[in-house]
């Protein structure tokens, strides 16, 4: 089974106004996941979002209210997100961060009481579609222990960078996270039943195993050892305590819906007119990557753009799990959503 990208965004937007979202954040929210989808992160897109229907339903997510700006300098904001729709939230602050940028050079927002967000791609993308360089800092509820050990400690931590360019054949943006896998890699395993690639993650003895649902229980192995775990572990307090979010034990809410997002996110945007200037900078990315692919190297960005074409032409699988969770979630709101999928 399989739904195209326009019926995807249809029945996100038609779904989340029937719970009760304001359209203009239901709009957002289905373009978030739907980013996710086209770019290949199948764990942030479609099959994420019955998580995000859960949270209304436990009040989590609160439809309600809006953000507000509780700090503010010329180049640097501090937002409380009031627990609404992380997607709405973090691309609010990174069209904040954008203005500041374009006056001060650099604009860099903090964000607590936000939500699961999606793709951290999407919100660096709105920096660099507008020839600035987009980052974007989260940290996550524990996942991976400390290098050496076997409790749970970090969380994945992922860290996003997209560049701007002038050649329309280049799309460059880096979106990772810091453990050697997502969670949601794992959420998305135990799902489907299907078991996770060796090397992946601890069970809670801190023993190997290919059981998503006990590496889940357990730690998800940082990449390239203790390098990944260090990233971890500065991006936990980069996206913690400098924004007044949580961090280590205290983040929640992230895999699990019935509880408070206490996650935080640092928004960096930096105008390259500032410095080199624009064009300058633009010229000498494109130059360095022909080089790249000369020796036929391979640009972060390019699978994304591979698995856009993919999608734009066969649409996205939908497994019969999730479709069952999506169509039952649906029919409490007297939904029939049936006419969206094609085998």
């Amino acid at each position: 089974m399989k739904i195209s990208i326009d019926n995807e965004r249809k029945l996100i937007e038609e779904m989340l106004t029937a719970y009760g979202v304001k359209s203009n954040e239901a709009s957002i929210v289905a373009e978030v996941i739907t980013d996710g989808d086209l770019k290949g992160f199948s764990t942030h897109g479609l099959g994420r979002f019955p998580q995000y229907i859960k949270s209304i339903q436990a009040g989590t997510i609160k439809l309600e209210g809006d953000y507000e700006i509780e700090k503010e300098t010329a180049a640097t904001a501090m937002i409380n997100g009031n627990h609404k729709f992380g997607h709405y939230i973090t691309v609010k602050a990174m069209d904040l961060a954008v203005k500041k940028a374009s006056e001060c050079g650099v604009g860099i927002v903090g964000i607590h009481d936000s939500n699961h967000y999606g793709i951290a791609g999407f919100y660096a993308d709105i920096a660099s579609v507008q020839d600035m360089i987009g980052i974007v800092i989260s940290n996550t509820e524990p996942a991976m222990a400390p290098f050496g050990g076997k409790k749970a400690l970090l969380g994945t931590n992922p860290i996003t960078i997209s560049i701007p360019t002038d050649d329309i054949h280049n799309y460059i943006c880096v979106d990772m996270a810091t453990s050697i896998t997502a969670r949601g890699k794992l959420l998305e395993s135990k799902r489907k039943g299907e078991p996770i690639p060796e090397g992946l993650a601890l069970d809670k003895d801190g023993k190997p195993t290919t059981d998503p649902e006990a590496g889940l229980e357990g730690s998800i192995l940082p990449f390239g050892g203790f390098k990944g775990y260090a990233l971890a572990f500065m991006f936990e307090l980069l996206a913690g305590p400098l924004v007044s979010a949580a961090c280590g034990v205290d983040v929640q809410g992230t895999a699990t819906p019935d509880v408070m997002c206490t996650k935080g996110d640092l928004l960096i945007v930096i105008n390259p007119e500032h410095f080199a200037g624009s064009m300058q900078f633009k010229f000498y990315v494109d130059q360095f990557v022909r080089e790249i692919r000369e020796e036929n190297g391979v640009i972060p960005g390019d699978r994304e753009i591979e698995n856009m074409n993919i999608a734009m032409e066969n649409g996205v699988p939908v497994d019969e799990t999730l479709y069952n969770q999506l169509t039952e979630m649906a029919e409490a709101k007297d939904l029939n959503i049936e006419s969206y999928f094609e085998e």
